[in-house]
Order: C-alpha cells, then structure tokens, then sequence
C-alpha cells in the first residue's frame, strides 16, 4: 500500500486544445467497498480521451479537474473494504472511463484481469480499450471461419486488432486499409493491404470480386459508404466513428460493454501469440498533451501509450 498521499497525473480543467492537458499534483485515491487502488504503470492513449478533453464526450459525474485516461496497467496497490479476487502486487490491466492519466487509478474490481507474464507494461498500458472494441465491433459483424472480411484504419490500434482477430476467428481474407507506408505492416499481420480514400470500392472489388462477407469503418464516412458497396449483408457492416452516415444508410449501430470476460478472453489470445501490438510512440505522463497530439495526427501505425510509474 501506497504511504504518500498525493501523485502527478494530467488533466484540464477546461474543454479545449490539446495545451489544456497539463501535469498537475492530486490527492491519491482511496478504494471504496468492491473497488481496487491500482499503481499505474502504463496507459494508453485513445480517441476517446481526445473527444473528452474537447467537450464532445461529458461523461456523468465528471468534474473539473478531469482526469483522461479508459485504459491502463499496474499492480495491485490496495483493496477497498470487502473486495476479493486479487492482492497487492499481482500485476493487472484494466478499464474505466476516466482516471488513468495518473500514478494511482481506482477501478471496481470487475473492471480488471490478470496481466500475462509475456505482455510488457507498454502494451498492457494500451491493449483493453482497441482489443475489447475490435472483440466488441466483430462479434456484431458475426465474423467467423470462411469470411472475407474489410477492415478500414488497418493500422492502428484498434484496427491491428481486428484484423488479427478476424484470423483468429477463422476468416479466409482480410483485407485492411491503409496508408502505403504501411501496407508491409498489414502484410505481417495477414491482411492485404489496400490504400484508402478516392476509389477505394474498386480497389476492394479487385481483391474481392464477389465483395466481402462483413466490414469495420475506422475511418469516417467515406470508408463507410465504399464499405457498405461491397458488403453482402449490410447488418454486417459497423463503423467506429461515422455514426451519423450509419444512420442515413441504414446501418446498425455498435452496441456493447467492455467486461472482464470479454477483456480476459483478448488477453488469453496474446498469451497464446495469436495477437501482438505495435507501440507507436511512449510519452512520460507530464507529456500527455503531446501523447493526444500524436493520436489526432492520425494515420499512425499501432498504439500511443503514456508511461505513469518506473
């Protein structure tokens, strides 16, 4: 258990640019009945924290100064009266929707899983948001063995995720966009690789004649509409953020909540070397608002994470 009393994390006590995140000192939390202290050592960085420090994303209950940060991992610091399931010390990764820009995160206790030997801090700092969107976006596009699957935003973080998850669920093809500077990376995760924006339908055709079985968007709307072309069964076709252009096809919207099972079921996958995860970029905490620059910059390949502790 922790002695001090205060830790650095970032936040903002303002909606705005990026300048508005700043490292700031603050009272370490106190674990309440069913909730676990945790001692941050890595935290990713997601497009999430970005919409919540520009006031597009107001949480309930979420008061100035907000602290960002939905995903992250460390060790057990202490326990809240009556919670079972772990000890400090035990090394853990986990969800919530804020907190975790900080040396210290509270989170209920169902907010976490054990951390695999083999996973590294960095990654397990960024794996439970992007591999419970991808396990969450591809169960809704009931992707499964035989499938020709499209994948748009291939090489980010999320989108890593689900191309490697959709070969782990048996698809025959995957085929990703992306930038061209990173198409050899969508190749080493077995995706063919296509370049996105203008013309991009036919770009797909030439691979899928036929069109494909399901499609993710992570891209925006564009993506969106080339994605429901070439998809069979439109039910099938989700995206991560045009959600207003899904409406006016007529597309499904993603529904889902982030678990333990579902996060425990991604980690079991990497420990078994089905998944792996490219760091993009690692920032010191005091850095955070270089860290979301770096994610709106786009275009990236793999996951932006903060380092919180030694």
């Amino acid at each position: 258990m922790t002695a001090t009393t205060t830790m650095r994390a970032a936040a903002f006590e303002a909606y705005g640019p990026a300048e508005v995140l700043r490292p700031v000192v603050l009272p370490v939390p106190s674990p309440g009945p069913g909730e676990v202290r945790v001692r941050v050592r890595a935290a990713g960085v997601m497009p999430f924290d970005i919409g919540l420090r520009q006031g597009v994303i107001r949480p309930p209950g979420a008061v100035f100064p907000v602290v960002p940060g939905n995903e992250f991992a460390g060790t057990v610091d202490a326990l809240g009266p009556g919670t079972t399931g772990f000890a400090p010390g035990d090394p853990v990764l986990g969800f919530s929707l804020l907190g975790s820009y900080a040396e210290y995160a509270v989170v209920p206790v169902e907010n976490l899983v054990a951390k695999p030997d083999t996973m590294e801090w960095a990654v397990a700092g960024g794996f439970s948001g992007n591999a419970q969107g991808a396990h969450m976006a591809l169960s809704a596009m009931r992707v499964g063995p035989g499938d020709t699957v499209l994948i748009n935003a291939a090489a980010g973080g999320l989108g890593t995720l689900a191309v490697q998850l959709a070969r782990a669920w048996g698809a025959r093809t995957v085929i990703g966009t992306a930038s061209e500077a990173n198409h050899d990376h969508l190749r080493s995760l077995g995706a063919i690789p296509v370049t996105y924006g203008d013309g991009l339908e036919e770009r797909v055709r030439a691979i899928a004649p036929d069109g494909v079985d399901a499609a993710l968007d992570g891209a925006g709307a564009e993506a969106l509409r080339a994605s429901a072309a070439v998809t069979h069964d439109p039910t099938r076709v989700i995206t991560m953020v045009a959600t207003e252009e899904a409406r006016r096809l007529g597309l499904p919207e993603l529904t889902g909540t982030r678990t333990a099972p579902r996060l425990a079921e991604m980690t079991d996958l990497y420990a078994k070397g089905a998944l792996r995860v490219h760091i993009r970029a690692r920032y010191e905490l005091d850095r955070a608002a270089d860290a979301q620059r770096e994610v709106e910059r786009g275009h990236g390949r793999g996951k932006v994470v903060l380092a919180a502790t030694p």
